[in-house]
């Protein structure tokens, strides 16, 4: 059985994008310029996509993970539940949802939350989509991503950053532009 040429040319490009991490370059209005390896934007400084998935349980707590030690940004830092790049020819949903599958070995329906630029001066700037969803859990975590998943209080993440605990810039962004934090 022989694919058709666009459904494989789909594949082969979701395939090469995923072992090479091939993102978007985007413009300051968000609108896909180029292309370029995930070590060649950060070389450059180039504006990329990226997304978040917030996952609240029932009773409004909010899930954060300890990264891993061993990822290469912000390790034993305290991080979205889900994020990464969004690759390239991917939408942001389709982003977290595979995101959210590769960190947390599960998925529950996600919807649109906000949508923000992220440009702390010293790493290139980042368009942000983060979604949110309802989960109680349990977890199956990826273990060269994530160290723990648990679920807390605004108050207990508010104590925890007058704590001085370490915390990913992108989620500090987040929790002091929506939730006051």
């Amino acid at each position: 059985m022989f694919l058709k040429g666009a459904f494989f040319a789909s594949m082969i490009k979701n395939i090469i994008n995923e072992k090479m991490e091939l993102l978007d370059i985007v413009n300051d209005k968000n609108e896909v310029i180029g292309h370029a390896e995930r070590e060649e934007i950060y070389r450059k400084k180039l504006p990329h996509r990226i997304v978040h998935v917030l996952i609240f349980d029932d009773q409004g707590k909010m899930a954060l993970h300890k990264r891993s030690n061993s990822v290469s940004f912000c390790p034993n830092h305290w991080s979205t539940p889900v994020g990464g790049h969004v690759l390239s020819g991917e939408t942001y949903k389709q982003a977290a949802l595979r995101e959210y599958k590769e960190e947390l070995g599960i998925n529950s329906p996600v919807e649109f939350a906000f949508e923000d630029v992220y440009d702390d001066g010293i790493r290139p700037k980042k368009f942000l989509q983060t979604f949110k969803t309802l989960y109680n859990g349990p977890f199956n975590i990826n273990p060269k991503a994530v160290q723990e998943i648990r679920f807390f209080t605004l108050d207990e993440i508010k104590e925890m950053i007058k704590n001085k605990e370490l915390f990913h810039p992108e989620l500090l962004f987040l929790l002091k532009k929506h939730f006051n934090v």
